[in-house]
C-alpha cells in the first residue's frame, strides 16, 4: 500500500482532531441542556406535589366530575399534565389526566407504585412506549397516602434531539470547510519543502552547485532548515571538489613517481647493456650503476619517510629539548664552506643578535628541513650573492628563517613549490614537501614568502618550548659555537628550490 503524503497525513490528522473537538463540544452541549431542562421540570413537579400534598386533607374525592375546559389548562399551566393519588397500600384511588395527551401515552400504574416517597425524581416509560415521563411522589398531609405528579419529556426530548441534529450538520459542515482551507493552507505551508525537495533531486542528478533558495524568514523552521542544508551542500562540494583535487594530484602524483623512478632504472639498465655489448669497460658501468643505485635509493627512502610522515607523523619523531640557534649556527658555516664567496649572516629576526628559540623537536629532522633549506639557497641563487639566516621568537613561536636574495618565484609557482615532484626550472624532488611534513609532524609549519626578482624567504616556525617541557632537562647542542660538518650538506637533486 502507498504511504499518505505528509500534506494528506497532517490534514487527516487535523481533520480526526477536529471532528473529535466538535463531537466532545456537541455531547457536552447536548448533556448540559439536558440536565438543565430535567432541573427545571423537576423543581415544578417538587413545587406542584407540595401544593397538591396540602390541598386536600380529608383524602382525594375521586367521583368529582372531571372539567376539561378548566383542567387541561390548569395541568399544561403548571406543566404536570398527569396527577395520581395513592392509598396507604400503594393502590391509586384517583387520578387527573389532561384530555390532550393520549390515555395510552400515560404511565402504567405498575410504574407509578414503584416511586420512591422522599420526594426524589425519576424518569417512567409511557405505556405505549412514545416517549419518556418525569414523575415525583410525595406523602400526603393530613391523610395517609401519596401524591403522584408526572409530566411528559417530549418537548425536552425533541428540543436534544434538534440540538444533536443541528450540531451535527453544523459540524459536518464546519468539518468540510476548514478542511478544504486546511487542505490550502497546508499546501502552501509545503510548498518550501517541494522545493527543498527539488533541490535535492537536482543535486541527485550531479548539481552539485545547486542551493536551496530563500524561501522562508532565517528565523522560522524552514528558514533555518535551509540555511543548514545550503551550508551542508557547501561542505559537500567542497568535499567533491577537494576529492576531485586529490584524485588528480595523485594521479600526477604516481605519474611523477614512475617518471622518476624509471630514470635511474633505465640508466642502471642501460649501462648494463653497455658493458654486456663492450661499449664501456667495469669499473665506468659500475661508477655509473652505482651513481644511479644511489639517486634510486634516495629517492625511494624519501617517498617512504613521506608515507611515514602522513600516516603517523609523531611517531617518527624523537623529541627533547633543543635550541635553532645550534641549527641556525651549523647552517651558517655549511652555507660559507660550500659557496666561501658569498656573504653570509646570522642575525634575530628583526635584525640584531640572534635570539633564544627553544623548542621540543627532533634535532635530526630539523637539521634535515634547514640541510634542504641550505641546499636550496646555493643551487638557486647566483654564486656570490648574500644569504640571511635569522632566528628567534615571534608571537609564541620559535622561527627560523634563511633569506637570499635570488631571481624568487612568481605567486603560481610559490603556490605549488611545495607539492611533490612539481618541477621548476628543471628541478624536481621531493625535499620541500619532505620539509614542510616534518615542520607540521611538530605542530609548526614552513611558508614562502617570495616575489618575481625580490628573492625568496623561506619560514620555519615551531612551537616555543614550555616552562613544563623544559624542567629537569638541557638544551641539546652547543649554541653559537662548534664546527659545521660541512659533508652532510649535499645540494642537487634534494628539494624542490625557487
Amino acid at each position: 500500500m502507498r504511504k499518505l503524503s505528509l500534506r494528506t497525513r497532517l490534514l487527516v490528522l487535523t481533520a480526526g482532531l477536529l471532528l473529535a473537538g466538535l463531537s466532545l463540544i456537541s455531547a457536552v452541549v447536548s448533556h448540559q441542556l439536558e440536565q438543565y431542562q430535567l432541573n427545571r421540570l423537576d423543581s415544578q413537579l417538587r413545587s406542584f406535589t407540595q401544593i397538591i400534598a396540602q390541598v386536600s386533607p380529608n383524602g382525594p374525592q375521586p367521583q368529582q366530575p372531571a372539567r376539561p375546559q378548566l383542567l387541561d389548562p390548569a395541568l399544561d399551566l403548571i406543566g404536570a399534565p398527569y396527577l395520581a393519588y395513592l392509598d396507604a397500600n400503594g393502590a391509586i384511588i384517583g387520578t387527573l389526566r389532561s384530555s390532550r395527551v393520549a390515555a395510552a401515552s400515560f404511565p402504567t400504574d405498575a410504574e407509578l407504585q414503584k416511586l420512591p416517597t422522599d420526594g426524589s425524581t425519576m424518569s417512567l416509560p409511557a405505556a405505549n412506549g412514545s416517549g419518556r415521563w418525569r414523575a415525583l411522589a410525595r406523602p400526603a398531609v393530613g391523610w395517609s397516602g401519596t401524591v403522584v405528579a408526572a409530566a411528559p419529556l417530549t418537548e425536552a426530548d425533541a428540543t436534544i434531539s434538534q440540538l444533536r441534529t443541528s450540531s451535527l450538520i453544523t459540524g459536518a459542515a464546519l468539518l468540510v470547510l476548514l478542511t478544504a482551507v486546511g487542505w490550502w493552507a497546508l499546501g502552501r505551508g509545503l510548498r518550501p519543502l517541494r522545493r527543498i525537495e527539488h533541490t535535492a533531486a537536482a543535486i541527485a542528478d550531479g548539481d552539485l552547485a545547486q542551493r536551496v533558495p530563500g524561501i522562508a524568514a532565517p528565523r522560522t523552521e524552514i528558514g533555518q532548515l535551509a540555511t543548514s542544508l545550503n551550508t551542508m551542500l557547501g561542505q559537500l562540494e567542497q568535499a567533491f571538489t577537494d576529492r576531485a583535487a586529490t584524485e588528480t594530484r595523485m594521479r600526477t602524483f604516481l605519474s611523477d613517481v614512475s617518471h622518476e623512478l624509471r630514470t635511474p632504472l633505465v640508466g642502471i639498465k642501460g649501462s648494463t647493456e653497455l658493458y654486456r655489448m663492450g661499449g664501456s669497460d667495469a669499473d665506468e658501468a659500475m661508477s655509473r650503476i652505482d651513481r644511479e643505485a644511489t639517486r634510486l635509493t634516495r629517492l625511494t627512502e624519501d617517498l617512504l619517510l613521506l608515507a611515514q610522515l602522513d600516516e603517523a607523523p609523531e611517531g617518527q619523531l624523537d623529541r627533547t629539548p633543543m635550541d635553532l640557534r645550534t641549527i641556525a649556527n651549523d647552517a651558517r658555516h655549511d652555507l660559507k664552506a660550500l659557496d666561501p664567496s658569498r656573504p653570509i649572516t646570522l642575525t634575530g629576526l628583526e635584525g640584531g643578535v640572534p635570539g633564544p628559540a627553544a623548542v621540543l623537536g627532533d634535532e635530526d629532522r630539523l637539521r634535515q628541513v634547514v640541510t634542504n633549506l641550505v641546499g636550496n639557497a646555493i643551487a638557486h641563487t647566483p654564486p656570490g650573492s648574500p644569504v640571511r639566516i635569522g632566528v628567534g621568537t615571534s608571537d609564541g613561536h620559535a622561527v627560523l628563517e634563511i633569506e637570499d636574495r635570488g631571481q624568487g618565484l612568481t605567486e603560481e609557482q610559490a603556490g605549488r613549490v611545495f607539492d611533490r615532484f612539481y618541477r621548476t626550472r628543471g628541478s624536481t624532488g621531493l625535499g620541500l614537501a619532505i620539509a614542510r611534513s616534518i615542520a607540521r609532524a611538530h605542530d609548526g609549519d614552513l611558508v614562502l614568502r617570495t616575489a618575481l626578482g625580490a628573492g625568496s624567504t623561506f619560514r620555519l616556525t615551531l612551537p616555543v618550548l614550555s616552562a613544563s617541557d623544559s624542567s629537569g632537562q638541557q638544551l641539546s647542542g652547543p649554541v653559537l659555537s662548534g664546527q659545521a660538518d660541512v659533508g652532510r650538506v649535499q645540494v642537487g637533486d634534494g628539494g624542490d628550490a625557487e
